[in-house]
């Protein structure tokens, strides 16, 4: 009797894989019901009659990912194919439709997301779409800029921006990311408003941020945020930063005398959100995503294949 339904296995899964006959079609010419063909092709699968295998390198991107959450402890790596002469511009849009994507997967009513600044923050929120979670509630992780940034860059525009992509609604802070002393750091916080932003970075849901590298120092958006020679104040070696936060190729936080006049949210607060979301590619940043990746300050990358394949270089 066994050898009996083994051929019958056998010759459905034949006729539907290999013959490439529907359900339907495989009903009649055998006379038995569509249900019972259904139940026997999965039967067929469950006792190894069939072996479906799926061949995700040729998505390009997929061992990386897997790589990269093995090697990090990951919830989740998001590796972006891209062409070798494409412009950097349309790999930030690649990266934002990507983050988008996942960002469809886990959000749910009544989350508070936060928001750092600058290019890649802003093309996340240009993407954002068809997110249907209702009652969000959008955040900046960072007081504003000190010198010239330009206004799309800023967090209180990208905050704004995503608020309305998501039909939700934004707090704003008005407050510079560093005042000049930390007198006047305590005296904008105890402004009620600035207060309700404390409260909000201690139950954040996501945080979405870039990561910042020694090696942009000089560029235009670096110095027109800071306005000052951050690294004249620091004195360990820096890998990288997120959120205005500073630490080492080790990964450790660099305790400095700017963190006592930063207006950002707090390591510790960071750390504790749900979902850390990390948005970054090129491989002059490769030496400071791998010290952030080892630091735990994110547990979500969105990132470049060569930037991928950069990090897992040893």
């Amino acid at each position: 009797m066994k050898d009996v339904e083994d051929k019958l296995l056998v010759q459905i899964a034949q006729m539907y894989y290999q013959e490439d006959k529907n359900q339907s079609q495989i009903s009649k010419e055998l006379n038995i019901h569509r249900s019972t063909i259904s139940r026997l092709l999965k039967k067929s699968r469950e006792e190894g009659i069939v072996n479906i295998s799926i061949n995700y390198d040729l998505a390009g991107t997929y061992s990386l990912e897997k790589a990269l959450e093995a090697k990090y402890g990951l919830l989740k790596a998001i590796v972006v194919p891209t062409a070798v002469d494409i412009q950097s511009l349309q790999k930030v849009q690649s990266l934002g439709r990507a983050a988008n994507e996942f960002l469809q997967s886990v959000l749910i009513d009544d989350m508070n997301i936060g928001f750092s600044w600058g290019q890649a923050m802003s093309v996340v929120s240009e993407e954002l779409e068809d997110i249907t979670a209702q009652n969000l509630t959008c955040i900046p992780l960072i007081g504003g800029p000190s010198g010239r940034l330009i206004s799309e860059y800023h967090v209180n525009t990208i905050t704004y921006k995503a608020s309305k992509k998501l039909n939700g609604k934004a707090l704003l802070i008005d407050a510079p990311a560093f005042p000049e002393t930390r007198e006047l750091k305590e005296a904008l916080l105890a402004n009620e408003f600035n207060q309700e932003l404390l409260r909000q970075w201690k139950k954040l849901s996501v945080a979405i941020f870039g990561i910042g590298s020694p090696r942009i120092k000089d560029s235009d958006r670096w110095q027109f945020f800071y306005g000052e020679d951050v690294f004249s104040k620091l004195h360990t070696k820096v890998a990288g930063d997120v959120v205005s936060r500073f630490y080492d190729f080790n990964g450790k936080h660099i305790p400095n005398d700017l963190d006592d006049r930063l207006i950002g949210i707090s390591i510790e607060d960071l750390k504790t959100t749900q979902y850390r979301i990390a948005v970054a590619e090129s491989l002059d940043k490769v030496e400071a995503i791998k010290a952030a990746l080892i630091g735990e300050y994110m547990n979500v990358l969105v990132t470049t294949q060569e930037t991928a394949e950069a990090i897992l270089k040893e």
